[in-house]
This record gives C-alpha cells, structure tokens and sequence, in this order.
C-alpha cells in the first residue's frame, strides 16, 4: 500500500503542476489580453488545478502518517536529530505545501465573488502563482527525479 501511495503522490504530483502552471499561464493571458472569464475554459482550467490540488493534498497527507520519512522520523530522531533532506521531507514540504493550497483555496473563494474578468484573472494570477512558487520551492527534487 506504501509503495502505491508513494506512486500515486509522485505521478500525480506532475498532473497537478502542469495544470497549476497551465492555470497560472492562462490567467496571465487572460489578464494581459483582456479577454472575458469563460466558464468553458478559465473555471474549469482553474477548478481543475483546485481539485487536483487537493487531492493531491490528501494523499500526502495520507503517506506523511504511514511513512518512515513523514511524522515517524520527527518522532524516532526528534527535530534536531534530522538531516537536511529528512526535515524536508519530514517538515518543510508538507507545512509549505500546506500553506501553499490555502493560497490556491483563498484565489479560487476570491475569484468567485468578483464579477470583473480582469480581477478574476488577477486574482488567480496571483494566488495560484505564489501556490505555484511555494509548492516548486519544497519539491524534493533529489529524491523525486531519481
């Protein structure tokens, strides 16, 4: 079952940063040409970003709790008993990651209560791309590339 989450959390994970990408890219688009916001494409590109997101959330969370590298290497080695790769592991990438979809969570609620195009592209911009930067930065791309 480990070995499946693990899986699923590392495939997913491409999904979800190419359509948090493709969201971001989009609104930016959108915002610079000042194009209308169409449920057929701009909702869906960013809803699909949020939802994906999320799940992707959920099974981390999920492998941080069955995982030797999430909350049992805090519990086994203690804080400062960590090296740099399992704090990333073991802190950094879930709390950032954490932070970083309540940013994509507060652009979505936001865009949804404003009617003008340009400010919906604005705020998805702006909220999906500092989620965007955030989960980038907490990748652990060492372990993740090989």
């Amino acid at each position: 079952m480990y070995e499946t989450l693990l899986n699923t959390h590392s495939y997913l994970a491409y999904i979800v940063l190419a359509l948090l990408f493709l969201a971001v890219a989009n609104a930016i688009l959108g915002l610079v040409g000042k194009k209308d916001f169409t449920l057929e494409k701009d909702l869906r590109i960013s809803l699909f970003a949020l939802i994906l997101s999320h799940i992707q959330l959920l099974v981390g969370l999920i492998l941080y709790f069955v995982s030797a590298n999430g909350l049992n290497a805090i519990q086994e080695l203690g804080m400062g008993g960590m090296n740099a790769a399992a704090r990333l592991l073991a802190v950094e990438h879930p709390f950032i990651n954490i932070i970083a979809l309540v940013l994509i969570t507060i652009g979505w609620s936001k865009h949804k209560k404003v009617l003008e195009a340009s400010k919906k592209f604005k705020l998805i911009t702006i909220f999906y791309g500092l989620g965007l930067v955030l989960i980038l930065s907490r990748v652990p791309w060492g372990q993740w590339l090989n």
